[in-house]
Order: structure tokens, then sequence, then C-alpha cells
């Protein structure tokens, strides 16, 4: 089961955020709605009892009762909306109807609009109505009328969405704005954090310099600064062990030395016996393995010393640094009864690195090949994509088992079979190539049977324009 991702801290940042953003929205949403809503019923129903008003007004008391003094056009405006129904009613103290539409709802109450027009709801031939009623008494007879004006709520409708519309926009608008706007600085801020994880993830294993805190935000500079206390431990802790083994291998280069001499001495006493030969001669390779194993020491220590972040790199000829390695390790290969073929590129290519160590590679990977590789060896360059310069070191042998690649460049580790484990190897060659490789900011893959015949050894490193 893989782990839980974590959230990232833009997402922690943005979600309260978000739901801030969205509460505000519906908060205002709702309240631009509520207010237009208000507004609209205050507008129209002030229409309502403008035109009860205006409709008393034209009210005459005769000896016959009251009548409505309109005329027909005047009568016309309050219909003249065809989107609309519009409709009103004059009736008296019974209910009666004066003028207008008897079908006309009435309030329950008209007590209460004498003293000014009073609206109500109601529902006129099946639709919802908005209505406003005024009435007045006669001032000399005993008699009251009415008038009720009613109008459907078609345009209250349409001005809230107009309203509703106009306001919504905006504030949607200016939300969308806003969220872009945290999120585009919210990204600005992490992008210190950004470009010191890219500088982390281009730096080779071995560069342990202190991370840049310029530009990183102040909540993040504890945490750079502890790094990079941490990183100087280590630097530390790594100089302290490459002194450590180069003074014990320095140290141990002179009795290492005595040894070999005093083993030739007692081989050359005692050329004869054939019951002491064999201990002689076991005495001698061990000898030079042990010398060989302190020599590649002093190297790897070397190497990791002399090979810094700051190396001075030069532009040099893969042709020329490809045949003076190629040279001894063929004249090894023939004596031993194989074959060392060298392909060049034409034209020739040029590889930005450094003479004396990208050699030093070279012949560290030769020598594993010729101890533990087939009867043909193939030393080539090419050019690869991107200006980079391939090196490829190749054998037909029994290829090195796939779960076993990763561990081929881990110091003193020399496989699991005996041969191999007799083949006279310290386990230091493709260890001490791959640090050179890295630390010269090449690539390194290795590929084994059934990908390749055999073996090979792929280096990809930068070429003379990089």
């Amino acid at each position: 089961m893989p782990p839980p991702r974590n959230r990232s801290l833009r997402s922690q940042l943005l979600a309260p955020l978000r739901w801030i953003w969205l509460f505000g929205l519906t908060a205002a949403a709702a309240g631009a709605y509520w207010l237009a809503t208000a507004s609209a019923n205050i507008a129209f129903d002030r229409g309502l009892q403008d035109e009860a008003s205006a409709l008393a007004a034209k009210i005459v008391w005769t000896d016959r009762g009251p009548l409505l003094d309109v005329s027909r056009q005047a009568l016309e405006l309050l219909t003249w909306d065809n989107a609309e129904r519009n409709a009103f009613v004059v009736v008296d103290e019974n209910g009666r109807a004066i003028a207008g539409d008897a079908n006309v709802p009435l309030p329950d109450r008209r007590d209460n609009s004498f003293a000014k027009p009073q609206v109500f709801d109601a529902e006129f031939e099946g639709q919802a109505v908005r209505g406003a009623i005024f009435s007045l008494s006669s001032p000399m007879l005993d008699r009251s009328v009415s008038i009720v004006v009613v109008e459907t709520r078609h345009r209250r409708q349409r001005l809230l969405r107009d309203v509703a519309f106009a306001m919504a926009m905006p504030t949607l608008a200016i939300a969308l704005l806003t969220t872009g706007l945290l999120a585009w600085g919210i990204r600005r801020g992490l992008a210190p954090l950004h470009e010191t994880a890219s500088e982390v993830a281009r730096r080779a294993p071995s560069d342990l310099r202190a991370l840049p805190v310029a530009g990183v935000p102040a909540e993040v500079v504890p945490l750079i600064e502890r790094i990079n206390f941490l990183l100087a431990d280590v630097q530390q802790s790594v100089n302290l062990q490459q002194r450590f083994v180069a003074d014990a291998a320095h140290q141990l280069r002179t009795p290492v030395a005595g040894l070999r001499v005093l083993i030739q001495e007692l081989a050359q006493e005692l050329p004869s016996d054939a019951h002491l030969a064999p201990l002689v001669q076991a005495l001698s390779s061990s000898g030079e393995r042990l010398s060989r194993l302190i020599g590649q020491l002093l190297s790897l220590v070397r190497t990791q010393g002399a090979l810094g972040v700051e190396t001075d790199l030069e532009v040099l000829d893969v042709a020329a640094l490809l045949r003076q390695v190629a040279e001894p390790a063929a004249v090894r290969a023939a004596r031993a009864g194989r074959e060392l073929e060298l392909q060049l590129p034409e034209p020739a290519l040029q590889v930005r690195a450094h003479a004396f160590w990208l050699g030093e590679a070279l012949s560290n990977v030769l020598d594993n090949a010729l101890r533990y590789g087939g009867p043909h060896i193939v030393l080539r360059a090419s050019a690869a994509p991107g200006g980079l310069v391939r090196i490829e070191i190749e054998d037909n042998g029994p290829g090195v088992p796939p779960e076993d690649l990763p561990r081929l460049i881990e110091p003193f580790w020399r496989g699991q079979r005996a041969d191999v484990r007799e083949a006279g190897g310290s386990g230091l060659g493709l260890a001490i190539a791959y640090e050179i490789i890295t630390r010269l900011g090449g690539h390194w893959v290795l590929r084994s049977r059934p990908e390749v015949d055999g073996f090979r050894v792929e280096w990809l490193l930068p070429g003379a324009d990089a």
C-alpha cells in the first residue's frame, strides 16, 4: 500500500481561503438578493399606492353616489404594458363594483386603508398578484368607496434577476481576481523553496556546500540553516573518514613494500623447494593484492579530494585520450589471449573533462573488463543528443545479474560468485570510476544481459560546448 500523499503547502494555504471565499460569496449573493428584493418591492408597492391614490382623486360624489371621473385614455394607461396583467376596481362599502373589473380580488380587511393606501398579496386569474387598496369616505354622505389596483409580479421578477446578475457578476469577478492574486502570491512566496529543491536535485551526492538563504522566506530560514548545519557536520565526518583512509593506506604502504621485498628474497633463497614453492607463490600473490588495494584506496581518497565542485575542466580530444588509455590495456589483453577493440568516431569529438581523472576512470573500468569480462572488449565513443559525448566499455562475458547492477558502484563489493571473488580485484575500481564520472558532471549507466551481449558501462559526458 503506497504511503499517503502529503498535502502541498499551497493547498493548505488556499483551502481556508477557498472556504472563506465561498462563504463570503454566498453571503454577498444572499445579501444582494435580499436588498434587491426589498428595494424592488418598495418601489413597485409605491407605484401601486400612487395609482390607487391617483384614482381616488378622481372619485366624484353625486346625488346618485360616487362616480369615477376618468377618461378612457387615462384608463388605458393602467394596462399599457402587455407583459403585465394590470387591473383595478372601485367598490362601494358593500363590495359592489362601481367601475373597473369586478373580478379583481379584494383584501380581507379594508378598514385600515382609509388613512393611507395599503398593499396586499392575492391571486388573480390564476396568477400571483400584488395589490394596493385605498379607501375614502364621502364628506357629506354616509358612503365610502375603495379603489383596488393589482398587477402581476413579472416585472418585479425581471428586475430582481437583472439586479442580481448585475451585482453577482462583479462580485464573482472580484472573487476570482482575489483568488488568482492570492494563488499568485503564494506561488511567488514558495518559489525560493522550489529553487532550493532544484539546487539540491542538481547537486552531486558529494556536493555538501551550504544551501543559499538569499530570497528564502523568513519563516523557512531556520529550516535552511539547520540543513546547512547538518551538511557541515556530514562534510566534517566525510573529511575525517577520508583522512583516516588516506593515513591508514599511506602508513601501510611501507610495511607492505617491505613484506613484498622479503617474499621476493624468500623466493630466491628457496628456488627448488617443491614443498615451499606454492606457499611462497601464495604469499607473493597476497602481497601484490594488498599493494593494489592500498593503491586504490589512495586513488579513491585523492579522487574525492581533488575533484571538488570547483574543479577546472578542460576541452579534451576524445580519440587521443582513448588511444592513450587503451594502449597498455590492449597489450595486457593480448598477453591473456583476448582482444581489445577501439572504435573512434569520425569526425573527432571533444569532451569537457579532466584528462588525468577521466583516464583514471577509463583504466579502472578496462581493468574490471579484463578481470571479469569476456574475450572480446570494445571501447567506443560517439556523439549523443544535447551536445553530450557517449563513452562505452563493453565485453561479451557472462554479465551481471540485474539485481547486482546497483551494487557495482559500492566500494569493496565484488559479487557473490567464487570466480569473481578470486579474480584478484579489490572491489574499488568501479567505485572510483563512478566517483570520477559523477564529479565531472557525467551520467552513469550500467547494462547487462540480455540487453547487451555481456556487460556494458556507458557514460554521458558534457561536450566542448556544454
